[in-house]
């Protein structure tokens, strides 16, 4: 007959699965535990996406929501991801060790990603921020296609004593999944054994280089060139085999060409230099005026005196 164990509160069981977490990071164990604010398990893209995924599975959607209340009460003490494999411990009745395998995604499948995706991806940042065109996200997200696991990808196992297929340690170490993403999104990258920078390498890997050069019937030739603009061209020797390229005896020459036809500018004659004014010494035009008033006076009694007439010759 099968008997049930007694009850433990969750204070409980947290106080000791921290107490053998403690000893764990004495040997060198990276303790990671799942720690969620609030009622919202997820909340970036990557985070959303990866529990939207797994509750839109029949094969999931009555296992993994019972594992909502454990992620939450802070039950998971530890979370290690690595390619294709996930590392967990769930604080229950006792401390209890969960492994989740996911399958790494096919050359073929990635590298048809990729190419759909192309070109719509500019930065690293935008892609593990989430932040791009709705097709890349459907794309990215599709079921059966995309770089989600679809549940013939996972395979899981708990040491704890559920019978069921799918415990409530393992539904909260997948909850606990997509809540790591909402810090590091790299790391389904790296859980899906692919490098996210494919995708931006994809994107710039169908631009060229350079531009491209025109084409041999649209290059202007040099015949009939003298005649259109009355230059003086010499004949294209070997170092002008290259389009484009101009020879020193023709840059000569149309050089010699053009100065001939200028006309030399005549030069500014220089302005004359304005002559100095003589400096009036003080007091010179006061004896201007007396002289000048003196001699109108002169002339003015000179007028007055009667004609003197010659005695006549007898």
């Amino acid at each position: 007959m099968y008997g049930f164990r007694p009850y433990v509160p969750v204070a409980e069981r947290r106080r000791r699965a921290l107490r053998e977490m403690k000893k764990l990071a004495k040997k060198g164990h990276p303790v990671a535990p799942v720690v969620i604010e609030g009622r919202t398990i997820a909340s970036s893209f990557w985070g959303k996406a990866w529990c939207d995924n797994l509750e839109s599975y029949s094969d999931f959607e009555n296992r993994v929501p019972r594992g909502r209340t454990y992620v939450r009460n802070g039950s998971v003490v530890d979370l290690q991801i690595a390619p294709g494999e996930v590392q967990a411990r769930v604080a229950g009745s006792e401390l209890y060790r969960v492994t989740i395998g996911v399958s790494p995604v096919t050359p073929a499948r990635w590298s048809a990603l990729c190419r759909e995706c192309s070109g719509a991806i500019d930065s690293l940042v935008e892609l593990l921020q989430g932040r791009f065109a709705a097709g890349v996200m459907e794309r990215i997200c599709r079921q059966q296609g995309g770089l989600f696991p679809a549940p013939s990808d996972i395979d899981f196992s708990c040491d704890c004593p559920d019978w069921a297929d799918m415990c409530k340690h393992v539904a909260a170490v997948l909850y606990g999944i997509g809540s790591r993403l909402d810090q590091r999104p790299e790391l389904l990258f790296a859980l899906r054994n692919v490098d996210q920078q494919d995708l931006i390498t994809t994107a710039g890997a169908g631009l060229p280089l350079a531009p491209p050069r025109p084409a041999g019937e649209r290059i202007l030739g040099t015949e009939g060139l003298s005649e259109l603009f009355g230059l003086d061209l010499a004949e294209p020797g070997p170092e002008s085999a290259v389009p484009g390229a101009t020879s020193a005896t023709t840059k000569t020459r149309v050089g010699a060409s053009a100065s001939a036809k200028a006309k030399p500018k005549a030069k500014a004659k220089p302005r004359a230099k304005a002559k100095p004014r003589a400096k009036v010494k003080p007091g010179a035009k006061a004896k201007a005026k007396a002289k000048a008033k003196a001699k109108q006076a002169a002339d003015a009694d000179g007028a007055r005196l009667p004609a003197t007439t010659k005695p006549r010759k007898g």
